[in-house]
């Protein structure tokens, strides 16, 4: 992970300033993180040993209303990492209207090395070292790479026991039974599926002729092919941590779905079975091949700064629908501008995990439940809404998708900063 991943986002902030007038005490408060907290974790392992793992917390904004975001267990996790995905994650509910700032966490290790009582352990102990940090109405945690809602509900439960009180509404992403949302864990996915079928249709191609690759076979990646394939898009390839699958004549998505959920050991909290696994009449390719196939939609659904300076110009599909969180480095950005394809961003497209975590936090607070067509329903109309709104500012003013999004979402954050009073007002 690159140590300028924050600056690296803020280049995308400083293009969308030019766009939009907004106080320079605005623009210069979003340039830097609220508070950041970094912990140690002691967890006593199975076998007697004592093992120390570093924790982070960032609260990056919180001018519209409390921080939210992601935790995620991954080797890659570090502070300059966390602080991007804040900020990013700012904007993202700004971007979709939420009453919500932006926040982020992480643990760094491997879970697949951990069994279930080493991770639940750590996951307690991460609660207990950050628990004066968090809170229903400061910052609310839900899961993100490698956490689940198993250990969701571990935290939730650690937090309450804390607080001497039942706290639901402290985490998102909850098993059902304590207090999650119908369609939670599907969100991401299926929020991103909504927004690729609406925006597609302004190009007025049916999806039996559109071929698609999926960088990540994961929650997300998983979902929104899934989805894609129902809707009757040709999947042509599609990938995990450990390889992809290329098929030219599409792909079977349950049938790939159903060969890694019998692949993935039972024991174990985390899938060890692949995708690339599957050989018979299909090719084998890695996650670097399949960035570079000849498809219509190419879905970056895995980690961050997959497409860089140094691939994109290899890149040939015609749109891109940023499932992961910046999957493409400021410089990709400007060879892609260049090569005609259009990316739709990271802050519009994966949103639909905040906002059902936005739902679930609701009905947290409010003790009314939704059905899982009533949550689909409602993330439908707001994804769409705000699509439409991006898709409509990137038109008018002719600059990318991208940058179309962070004007959005700098409007609205741009007027709850002046509204707190800004050098304007107080010299006048």
């Amino acid at each position: 992970m690159s140590t300028s991943l924050l600056s690296d986002a803020n280049r995308r902030l400083e293009r969308a300033l030019k766009y939009v007038k907004i106080s320079e005490d605005a623009s210069e408060r979003l340039k830097f993180p609220k508070a950041s907290l970094k912990v140690s974790i002691p967890v006593r392992m199975d076998n007697g040993s004592l093992r120390v793992f570093e924790g982070y917390r960032v609260r990056y904004d919180d001018t519209r209303g409390p921080t939210k975001g992601g935790i995620r267990f991954h080797p890659n996790v570090n502070m300059d990492e966390v602080q991007s995905l804040a900020f990013w994650m700012t904007f993202k509910c700004a971007a979709l209207n939420l009453p919500l700032g932006g926040g982020k966490g992480g643990i760094t290790l491997n879970p697949k090395e951990l069994s279930k009582f080493e991770l639940e352990r750590l996951s307690r102990g991460y609660i207990d070292a950050i628990a004066d940090f968090i809170g229903p109405d400061v910052d609310i945690p839900a899961p993100d790479v490698y956490t689940n809602p198993m250990i969701m509900g571990w935290m939730m439960d650690q937090y309450s026991i804390i607080r001497r009180q039942l706290c639901p509404a402290v985490i998102t992403g909850k098993p059902l039974s304590m207090g999650g949302s119908q369609g939670r864990d599907a969100a991401t996915g299926t929020g991103a599926f909504f927004v690729l079928a609406a925006m597609m249709q302004k190009f007025d191609k049916s999806p039996h002729e559109t071929t698609v690759a999926v960088q990540g076979f994961g929650n997300a990646g998983s979902v929104i092919a899934r989805l894609l394939f129902e809707a009757g898009y040709k999947i042509v390839a599609v990938s995990d941590s450990q390889g992809g699958v290329y098929c030219p004549d599409g792909l079977d998505i349950p049938s790939v779905q159903q060969f890694k959920n019998a692949a993935r050991s039972v024991k174990a909290v985390y899938c060890e079975g692949s995708v690339c696994s599957i050989v018979e009449n299909h090719q084998v390719l890695t996650n670097e091949e399949l960035l570079t196939l000849d498809v219509d939609i190419l879905i970056p659904a895995a980690l961050e700064n997959q497409i860089t300076a140094a691939n994109a110009a290899d890149v040939q599909a015609r749109y891109i629908f940023e499932v992961a969180n910046g999957p493409i480095s400021a410089d990709a950005d400007e060879i892609l501008e260049a090569k005609g394809i259009y990316v739709f961003p990271d802050i519009l497209v994966n949103a639909g995990g905040v906002t059902v975590s936005y739902f679930e936090w609701v009905q947290n607070r409010s003790g009314l439940y939704w059905t899982e067509e009533e949550v689909n329903q409602r993330l439908s109309r707001m994804m769409v809404t705000e699509a439409d709104k991006i898709w409509r500012i990137s038109q008018e003013l002719a600059i990318p998708l991208r940058t179309a999004a962070y004007v959005h979402a700098l409007d609205r954050l741009g007027d709850a900063l002046n509204a707190k009073g800004t050098r304007e007002y107080y010299v006048g």
